[in-house]
């Protein structure tokens, strides 16, 4: 039997998508880097963004990323 980790993300303006953990990880630093979102203030305590963006992937489900805007994410193992 096969196990792969991955993460359906959902997002106001796209279709459900499936990503890895990297590609997941990659998206959310892009949005930490380019916009203005409240971040929960447990990141305040990381000093780089892979960090913030690493802690968000596996503690958070969700991101608030504006008014009428959504990021969230769940993880889902694929059993072959």
């Amino acid at each position: 039997m096969y196990r792969e980790d991955g993460f359906v993300v959902l997002e106001s303006d796209r279709p459900e998508q499936f990503m890895t953990a990297e590609e997941l990880q990659q998206k959310l630093k892009e949005l930490l880097l380019s916009q203005e979102i409240d971040l929960p203030r447990e990141l305040e305590k990381f000093d780089s963004i892979d960090e913030q963006a690493q802690h968000l992937r596996d503690n958070y489900f969700e991101l608030d990323v504006g008014v009428g805007k959504y990021l969230q994410w769940y993880v889902v193992r694929l059993e072959k």
